[in-house]
């Protein structure tokens, strides 16, 4: 069971960092941007779309990453003051009922939603350039698909908590 915590946990770890340096392409777009449409008066017909596109990949991609780090909003005021054993009971409950179902449930809408955007090749109407958008939209998928290998691991440790009575240290 340590293996496998370990490997997902590598997973979601590896993915944030890596997701971490699409900050820097979102920086530039903003900064030259700003410094097009205000110091030279010449604004871009990309900009603004690329930075959303980023931003929304950055955000949605990130989620397994913060699930990892435990950083979601969490009503903690009375869950802190539970014991391991019934958190994790708890934990692993509401991940078999709610967490896993919703999960896969946006798992399948969104591959539905980007493979219908792959197989027309839709394209953005909100700009002149009509860049594709269905990469963008890949997104939804992938970050769905993250989260339930993310909801696995930690599934796997509400259940060593539940168990052992002592929560999962890795």
């Amino acid at each position: 069971m340590r293996n496998i915590i370990g490997f997902i946990d590598r997973i979601a770890e590896w993915s944030g960092k890596i997701l971490g340096w699409l900050i820097i392409p979102l920086v530039l777009g903003l900064v030259y941007e700003v410094f097009a449409r205000y110091l030279f008066h010449a604004p871009t017909v990309w900009a603004y779309e690329v930075t959303y596109m980023l931003y929304g990949s950055i955000f949605m991609l990130g989620a397994a990453y913060t699930l990892y780090k435990q950083a979601h909003i969490r009503t903690d005021i009375l869950y802190n003051k539970w014991t391991a054993r019934r958190k994790g009971i708890i934990d692993a409950v509401l991940y078999l009922c709610l967490f896993f179902p919703g999960i896969f449930f946006f798992l399948i809408l969104g591959w539905d939603y980007a493979s219908h955007s792959w197989a027309i090749g839709e394209t953005s109407d909100s700009s002149p350039w009509r860049q594709p958008i269905y990469p963008f939209k890949m997104v939804l998928p992938v970050c769905a698909f993250l989260l339930l290998v993310q909801g696995v691991s930690e599934f796997l440790k509400a259940l060593y908590s539940a168990r052992q009575g002592r929560a999962y240290e890795s």
